[in-house]
């Protein structure tokens, strides 16, 4: 009897959109687009048959063979449990002085939901000169330990011994997943941790879920100038690393009954080791930009203003309210305001309480960047506008007819004491 054929993934060219999802979803990174068509390495191809159910043209399939269910085709070993020992889920808790930035509570509040998903341990990683008062604090957040090196070289931030405490930390423990707040130390670090550890780096994360088949991190964020939503998997290295904007993420309530192990580590560092020494701080120029990454009350003014002194009427209602003033992107571009009150996935995302769209339309950038918020009000003309699909309250109407009534009844009903003392309207 003739033995059968041995299985092999087949393609038909001529339905190929070279899309490039096959090649993406590939575990074994058997396929390449080369051209107007997909390409099989049959040397690398395991045929696991992940690809054939993304193809949107259906123009793959296994010839050969006994048809294998599934759940019986061959897996890389990366995703069918915890890889090589590595397990756990690690949030850098960025502090300058002992202060904390709130993105590594935000980090931790979004830690706890990934921990309990897999079933691990949930850690913060703590450096700097006496934090431990930082470890115990992590622990009101949810962690249940943090893994500490205190140490004299670690009292300002410097990104060689910076780097060379966490990848100690990480070779020893070996956690599966490292998230990082996505400011610019955490940016700095991050890059230099996953490079030495030759691990993959997804920046900028507005979303952070597991994969319930392969328990591998599904890491969102937007790509190709925030026009589509990318979500992107680590299948072979570890760990798994993402850095993560402030805001978008929700802390945990601060609980003091918490409880938490923490270790101590060493770090074969002294002074004479680093190369980079600070000599000195000086104060940030721009000490009159707003801060609106914490801002509690954001009002945003879009294209829809028509010109650059459209926004004296939005600064007017921030300040009736006691808030502060954002933009959209095409307003920036347009060299109508500063960059630094950009809101969006490539200005600065945003979670106040209170949002007040003017005449924005709602790109996906901008809708990434401030989606979060509590309550979100968007004025507009265009009753078909994105922005409207997320709002909580729209008003379709001349931004010039309404915000002027919105300011006269914040200043009649003392609207700004209201909202600054916790009240809401």
């Amino acid at each position: 009897m003739a033995k059968d054929k041995q299985p092999r993934l087949v393609i038909e060219p001529e339905k190929c959109i070279a899309c490039g999802l096959c090649e993406a979803e590939c575990p074994f990174d058997a396929i390449h687009i080369e051209g107007d068509v997909a390409v099989i390495d049959y040397d690398k191809c395991k045929v696991c048959r992940k690809c054939i159910p993304i193809c949107p043209t259906n123009c793959l399939s296994v010839e050969g063979g006994k048809e294998a269910a599934p759940a019986e085709a061959a897996k890389p070993a990366e995703v069918t449990g915890k890889v090589g020992g590595y397990s756990g889920v690690w949030v850098f808790a960025e502090q300058d002085s002992g202060e904390v930035h709130p993105v590594s509570w935000e980090l931790l509040g979004c830690g706890r939901t990934l921990a309990d998903t897999l079933g691990c341990e949930l850690a913060a990683m703590v450096l700097g000169e006496d934090v431990e008062d930082v470890a115990i604090e992590a622990g009101y957040y949810g962690a249940d330990r943090a893994y500490v090196i205190d140490n004299p070289v670690l009292q300002v931030y410097r990104t060689s011994p910076y780097a060379a405490a966490c990848i100690s930390l990480i070779s020893k423990y070996k956690p599966e997943i490292v998230l990082v707040g996505a400011t610019t130390l955490g940016r700095d670090l991050a890059g230099a941790i996953a490079t030495e550890l030759g691990t993959g780096l997804t920046a900028d994360c507005t979303g952070l879920d597991i994969d319930e088949e392969t328990k591998l991190l599904r890491q969102t964020r937007p790509a190709f100038g925030g026009s589509i939503m990318a979500t992107i998997l680590t299948r072979e290295q570890r760990p798994q690393m993402s850095t993560v904007r402030p805001r978008v993420m929700e802390a945990l309530p601060r609980d003091e009954t918490r409880q938490i192990e923490i270790i101590s580590e060493d770090l074969a560092l002294t002074e004479e080791d680093v190369l980079t020494k600070i000599i000195g701080f000086q104060a940030d120029s721009d000490l009159d930009a707003p801060n609106l990454q914490y801002a509690e009350i954001i009002c945003s003014g879009g294209r829809g203003l028509g010109s650059p002194s459209g926004f004296e009427l939005i600064q007017q209602l921030a300040d009736a309210l006691g808030g502060v003033m954002g933009a959209s992107r095409a307003t920036v571009d347009a060299g109508w305001i500063s960059h630094d009150h950009q809101v969006g996935q490539t200005g600065i995302t945003v979670r106040p309480r209170l949002y007040i769209a003017c005449g924005i339309s709602g790109a996906i950038q901008h809708l990434v960047g401030m989606q979060s918020s509590d309550t979100i009000v968007a004025i507009n003309t265009d009753p078909d506008a994105p922005i409207f699909q997320i709002a909580d309250y729209g008003i379709v109407g001349d931004l010039y007819q309404v915000v002027p009534e919105l300011i006269r009844l914040a200043k009649e009903r003392n609207l700004k004491e209201k909202l600054l003392s916790g009240v809401a309207f």
